[in-house]
């Protein structure tokens, strides 16, 4: 459990430093040393949402001395019941900088790099050789993927961190004696076998939780031998949290030499497409027909020809198909029939009509749109942007979520 400040020069520590770590000083396993050891480090933590936004401000109160951080989006008023980082003055602000101005107001004497880009296979090594250890805060199957592999292909830790509804689990993974994530998951689930988060939900604070636990971890392997008699890493041990139940359970994990990866003899000598890894298909692109926009057969409607189409006094016949939590916040009429009803309440939906279907961003109502077809309704279309682009583009006082 070693990083590369162990060998080289340690930097010195400020008064200020010595004032401001005391408590950490006065650990014997940390010290005036582990100190320095803290300040020479380099972590790259990908992504500050739920679970980078606690592993990023412990760190940089810890005295990790320079912090980089890779995210691209920006902060919505639906991040704030998880994403303590960022408050409700920053919603519209890009999550980079708003971290990082808080990241800095904790400890000025740290540094931050930003990289505002996704973290993808063209960039990852180039953005990853920078450092020693890599936190993952993501979300998704195609980016674990690519970080652990990156992170085999460069010789850097992994601490992973994953959450979902109310359970979470934290590793070390892609270390030297011990197992990469490709050793316990050879291959990611089915697509949509596994909803995210913002399909299934997630309890704010389990983000705390499995964050502090990887801030926790990157300490320890930043410390490395002056605590490694006396504790033990996530190395070969996947940590279990139910916070339901507040119970905590381990499995032991073991280096599978037949990995792809990092087994004895690996075949993933690069990095791939994850994506397609993953079974992701890639978007079916937009065409032209007849004037009119149109994706996978359905027909796309954009919310200022559907403005016009309203102020012109056409009756139009919209059906929703958020959950109805999502139409009590923001609502521009329709029919409320939530996507996994729509199968069943087919009957309802008017087969004689043209039917505009909406949801949040424009997802769900393609899909169901395309769902509708299927069924023989004639004329279906999809309303391009949902609710969003109404509320950006034609009424802004439609709240966003």
């Amino acid at each position: 459990m070693t990083t590369t400040t162990e060998t080289d020069a340690l930097p010195e520590l400020t008064t200020d430093e010595l004032s401001r770590y005391a408590r950490h000083l006065t650990l014997s396993e940390v010290g005036i040393e582990g100190q320095q050891r803290l300040k020479a480090a380099r972590v790259l933590c990908v992504g500050t949402g739920g679970l980078g936004s606690p592993l990023a401000l412990y760190l940089a109160a810890a005295g990790v001395g320079t912090l980089g951080l890779v995210d691209f989006d920006v902060v919505d008023a639906s991040n704030l019941q998880r994403q303590i980082i960022h408050s409700t003055k920053d919603i519209g602000r890009k999550k980079l900088d708003s971290a990082a101005e808080k990241l800095t107001a904790l400890n000025p004497a740290i540094t931050i790099v930003k990289h505002e880009t996704r973290l993808v296979s063209s960039n990852a090594l180039e953005i990853i050789k920078d450092y020693d250890i890599v936190a993952d805060g993501t979300d998704n199957f195609p980016t674990r993927y690519l970080i652990n592999d990156a992170c085999v292909l460069s010789g850097k830790p992994n601490v992973y961190g994953a959450i979902f509804r109310f359970e979470g689990q934290a590793s070390v993974f892609a270390t030297r004696e011990g197992p990469c994530y490709r050793c316990l998951y050879p291959e990611p689930p089915q697509p949509g076998l596994v909803p995210s988060c913002a399909e299934a939900g997630v309890l704010g604070i389990l983000p705390g939780l499995i964050g502090v636990i990887q801030a926790t971890e990157v300490i320890k392997l930043i410390l490395g031998n002056l605590i490694q008699d006396k504790g033990e890493s996530l190395i070969g041990r996947m940590l279990l949290v139910d916070a339901l139940n507040m119970r905590f359970r381990e499995l032991k994990l073991r280096k599978n030499p037949e990995c792809p990866v990092c087994g004895l003899h690996p075949t993933v000598t690069q990095l791939i497409d994850y994506q397609q890894f993953c079974g992701i298909a890639p978007e079916a692109p937009a065409e032209t027909h007849e004037g009119k926009t149109v994706k996978n057969g359905i027909p796309q409607l954009s919310v200022k020809e559907l403005k016009q189409r309203i102020d012109a006094g056409e009756d139009v016949y919209i059906i929703d198909v958020r959950e109805p939590w999502e139409y009590k916040i923001a609502q521009m009429g329709g029919k409320l029939i939530p996507q996994k009803e729509v199968p069943q309440r087919l009957s309802e939906i008017d087969r004689d009509r043209e039917v505009v279907v909406q949801c949040k961003s424009g997802g769900r109502s393609q899909r169901i749109a395309e769902l509708l077809k299927q069924q023989g309704y004639p004329r279906v279309v999809n309303l391009a942007g949902g609710i969003l682009a109404w509320a950006s583009e034609i009424d802004p006082q439609v709240k966003k979520y």
